[in-house]
């Protein structure tokens, strides 16, 4: 496998615009989601929706760069970020790993690396972690997976994902939004239109099962940090402080 890590990043954010360029400890968000992914040792790079972004990222020595800012989404500006910075089609495995998510500890992308190694059957493979506390089951906010879980508890085939309270005395397992791509279902993901249960839940992951893709998720301990607000965002500078 040659596998190919893209972070998408645009200012447009619609609950906290300007996120990628938000400075935590004294780096730009974006550059330090880009600097885990350098650290993992594999080729990376940022799709980025402006100008700014590919700045800071190259003035920290990264690699970036720029999309149409109009796509409609992560998924896409990756696809386009590929095309640009890989015609020839070298790179079979796409990492689609999240700029708002700068703690990620850089062996992260490997994990998803590794179940499409050992699935051949996987088109995509994904990220779970355990429920924080109780109230995850009820939150729309916390994506939830259902897995067919395998005997030994670290993996498990998706059958579905969705917002919705989760009922019984099972565990719930949080999606992690970071994805692992078969350059193929990658491109056979963005030609398709959103679908119908995508459209419900608002959850994008929902068209690639529609279309029979098949998905696989590896457990992991905790869920990155992931900045979606100004509450994330205090978090985060609190951590850098911290660290």
């Amino acid at each position: 496998m040659n596998p190919l890590i893209l972070i998408p990043a645009r200012m447009a954010a619609t609950r906290l615009p300007g996120k990628p360029l938000a400075d935590i400890g004294g780096l730009p968000m974006i550059v330090r989601a880009s600097r885990q992914a350098r650290a993992s040792g594999l080729a990376a790079a940022v799709a980025a929706g402006d100008a700014e972004i590919v700045e800071a990222v190259e003035a920290d020595g990264g690699r970036a760069v720029l999309t149409d800012p109009d796509l409609p989404s992560g998924s896409d500006r990756i696809r386009a970020a590929l095309q640009a910075l890989d015609p020839e089609g070298l790179h079979d495995v796409i990492v689609n790993l999240q700029g708002d998510m700068p703690f990620a500890d850089p062996g992260i992308s490997a994990l998803c690396i590794d179940l499409l190694a050992r699935h051949p059957e996987c088109d995509i493979a994904t990220l779970v972690a355990p429920e924080s506390g109780p109230d995850d089951r009820s939150n729309p906010d916390v994506v939830k997976a259902v897995l067919a879980m395998a005997p030994e508890g670290t993996e498990g085939r998706a059958l579905y994902f969705t917002r919705s309270t989760l009922y019984g005395d099972g565990p719930v397992w949080r999606h992690v939004g970071l994805y692992g791509y078969r350059r193929a279902a990658l491109e056979a993901f963005c030609a398709a239109p959103p679908s119908p249960l995508e459209r419900r839940e608002k959850l994008e992951q929902l068209r690639a099962m529609e279309m029979g893709l098949r998905i696989h998720a590896a457990v992991i301990a905790d869920a990155p940090l992931s900045i979606d607000n100004p509450g994330d965002l205090a978090e985060a500078r609190l951590r850098a402080g911290r660290g």
